[in-house]
């Protein structure tokens, strides 16, 4: 577990399954706990035990089992409080408060926003606490998810939303995905600086088993493909590469389905 410090709260980072991280939120200025997308629920507990604390609170950003399968039983053991989308709340296992970017869910000590974040699943949420974005299989370091359920053109506005948060930013997705996206990313961006010397300060960290994650919205805007059509640039040398309209959703479309392909 791994442990980050912010104004009003405390990142306790899980690793779970192959390449899963879950989440643990500790407020500074109450009890609560919450963990996000619970794919195991018994390293939750391992981890709820190593910190003396109760889990309150369980906040999912999609139906996908692999951040869902702890629900049950987390909420059996806990009692604790299941938060997921409003519109996607049929598929949240055990799901108690529905949420929306209208409704945000009101937990003592968070100050938490919620982002509709299609793309992935159709149902796919972002939450964004301060300066932290937790952004589940939407947002990835140097990479996006693969598109299951959405549109390009969907999954292009989610990630829009997500870009212009602030530069500083930290972001916790929730998959170890950093170094094959990046070795993507290199071969469709090659004169990129600031992502050659991503490839190596990411390298040397798994190097050390340690987490590429979280990354930063700058870091992702410079250096992931998949925010790259924001610079109008990248837009036109991709274009010409590729022989395809310079626009910013053709441009990101071509790299999705070029990655599904990689």
């Amino acid at each position: 577990m791994w442990s980050y410090q912010h104004q009003h709260f405390q990142v306790h980072q899980i690793p779970a399954l192959s390449d899963n991280y879950i989440y643990l939120i500790e407020a500074k200025a109450s009890d609560v706990l919450a963990v996000i997308d619970p794919a195991d629920a018994s390293v939750v507990n391992q981890a709820c035990a190593s910190l003396g604390k109760s889990l309150t609170h369980i906040l999912n950003t999609h139906h996908h089992w692999d951040h869902t399968d702890g629900n049950k039983a987390l909420k059996q053991r806990w009692n604790c409080i299941v938060i997921g989308a409003a519109h996607d709340a049929a598929r949240i296992p055990c799901i108690d408060i529905q949420v929306s970017e209208k409704i945000f869910p009101k937990i003592e000590g968070l100050d938490i926003q919620v982002l509709n974040v299609s793309g992935h699943t159709l149902g796919h949420i972002a939450y964004v606490i301060n300066d932290a974005l937790f952004c589940g299989d939407t947002l990835f370091g140097a990479g996006c998810g693969r598109l299951f359920e959405g549109s390009p053109a969907q999954m292009w506005q989610s990630l829009q939303k997500l870009a212009a948060l602030p530069d500083d930013t930290k972001v916790y997705c929730a998959h170890e995905y950093t170094l094959p996206n990046l070795r993507f990313a290199r071969d469709v961006d090659t004169d990129n600086s600031i992502l050659h010397q991503r490839i190596h300060d990411d390298t040397q960290t798994r190097m050390k088993n340690q987490p590429t994650i979280p990354s930063s919205i700058g870091l992702e805007k410079a250096t992931n493909p998949f925010l790259r059509p924001l610079d109008t640039v990248f837009i036109d040398t991709y274009g010409k590469t590729q022989h395809i309209d310079a626009n910013a959703l053709d441009v990101f479309t071509h790299l999705r389905q070029s990655k599904d392909r990689w």
